[in-house]
């Protein structure tokens, strides 16, 4: 397992993930009940959809490596679109709709709930797109999971435990143009390597 690799990848999803709607649900969670049981389920939830989002990143390896690249940078460009041109208003809406699905209960039910929550909403997400692609960019598969998980664990106690806080002194759009930014910075370097 490549250390910098992990580090590199874990460093772009937390920021990626930090401005997306399952963390506005972690943190209105969070805030409701205990924190410990949130952070718990919605680090499950996001390990697993880890998981799952390696081994498709994984099947892109399978594809010709020009084909991979230009499925890669259109992938990176475009989750640097909605980031960059998406409302942090709809990622905010959306992420309290999830969370207020979720009543307060026993902490195996306040686990399960935030597992659930993150499980539903994280399929096709951003994150889990930028960790395919990732996976297939870096042919490292093991330190793309590592350092997603890891990162994705982070943001979700940072959300479950202080995520209202974290908000007052990073708000939501400049982390949005943030990760846009970084997301369209790998998307021009890999349209660099297609044609270099």
């Amino acid at each position: 397992m490549n250390l910098g690799i992990a580090l590199t990848v874990g460093l772009t999803v937390a920021i990626a993930e930090i401005p997306d709607k399952t963390m506005i649900a972690t943190l209105i969670m969070g805030s409701k009940v205990r924190p410990l049981y949130v952070w718990i389920g919605t680090s499950i939830g996001f390990v697993v959809h880890m998981a799952i989002a390696v081994l498709a990143g994984k099947l892109l390896l399978l594809l010709p490596h020009t084909v991979l690249e230009v499925v890669v940078a259109l992938l990176f460009l475009g989750g640097a679109a909605y980031l960059l041109f998406g409302s942090e208003e709809d990622e905010e809406e959306k992420g309290e709709e999830e969370a207020e699905q979720e009543k307060p209960g026993t902490a195996f039910k306040v686990a399960f709930g935030a597992f659930w929550v993150i499980f539903i909403a994280e399929f096709g997400d951003l994150s889990q797109i930028l960790v395919a692609n990732l996976t297939a960019k870096t042919g490292d598969p093991w330190a793309t999971f590592v350092g997603s998980s890891v990162a994705l664990i982070a943001v979700a106690g940072a959300g479950a435990y202080g995520g209202r806080m974290l908000l007052k002194v990073l708000p939501l759009a400049l982390l949005r143009r943030i990760s846009g930014i970084v997301l369209l910075g790998f998307g021009l370097y890999t349209v660099w390597t297609i044609f270099a």
